[in-house]
């Protein structure tokens, strides 16, 4: 579903298109109740088509709308005033992480204050039993101010059916493929190997996640690459990351068992 600027959505007027991937188009949207912008999260198809999912999305989306953290974007609502239903977010303003690695490896004193904003934000949502599953840099904002936004939280299992297309490539935005022990959620360079497995998960995979996402963060590469989906996945769990690039102090901490 495309929209076009100026389209109301219940009391959201979209502004501009900002985004799109596997867990659907992201609209910047005005709520002209409030008169402040949000973001609004268009559900793919494949939701929004199969009344089971879709059911099982609104449960997911009310506990995920309760998390309460200056580091996690928020989850305002829920808008189903047009054809295809909307989360309503958080709109954060500034670059992904991903937009920043780019530019080059950053040193240690600009990546340990992001990093320690992620990790503020994963423990504040395990306490909570909940489980990010797609924690990457282009899952990560960062404000001017140098505040960390963590976007997303949740929505890989809210999203998810019981089959689901096959990503790609390593840079998909989100994987989800049926198993038979479950379900694989989450982008394929981040996946520790228990959840390229698709085996049952807990904050262990999160934690995985935080350390490739910190291991690229100093050095501008991911530990485990691939060309393909299969070749990504297949590095987790045969190859060791190249350490060299990665400062000294910092090696015991990644290297650490979750």
């Amino acid at each position: 579903m495309h929209l076009e600027a100026g389209t109301l959505l219940g009391v959201y007027q979209v502004t501009a298109k900002v985004g799109a991937g596997g867990m659907g188009e992201v609209y910047k949207a005005r709520d002209t109740q409030l008169d402040r912008d949000v973001a609004l999260k268009i559900l793919p198809e494949a939701c929004v088509s199969d009344p089971e999912r879709l059911v099982r999305f609104r449960r997911e989306a009310k506990v995920l709308a309760s998390l309460n953290h200056p580091n996690i974007a928020a989850i305002y609502g829920l808008e189903e005033s047009g054809d295809s239903p909307a989360l309503v977010l958080e709109y954060v303003e500034g670059p992904t992480l991903q937009d920043r690695i780019e530019q080059a490896p950053m040193p240690l004193d600009e990546a340990l204050p992001i990093a320690r904003q992620i990790a503020e934000a994963l423990d504040a949502a395990h306490e909570q039993g909940i489980i990010h599953r797609d924690l990457k840099p282009a899952n990560v904002k960062v404000r001017a101010a140098g505040t960390v936004k963590v976007l997303d939280f949740g929505l890989a299992k809210a999203l998810a059916g019981d089959a689901e297309r096959v990503a790609g490539d390593a840079d998909s935005p989100t994987v989800t493929a049926a198993t038979r022990a479950g379900a694989i959620l989450g982008t394929a360079a981040y996946m520790s190997p228990e959840q390229a497995r698709g085996e049952v998960l807990d904050k262990r995979v999160d934690i995985w996640a935080f350390g490739v996402v910190l291991f690229e963060m100093l050095t501008g590469h991911r530990p485990f690459e691939g060309g393909t989906m299969s070749d990504a996945l297949a590095a987790t769990q045969t190859q060791e990351p190249e350490w060299d690039d990665v400062p000294v102090e910092l090696r015991p901490l990644l290297k650490r068992p979750a």
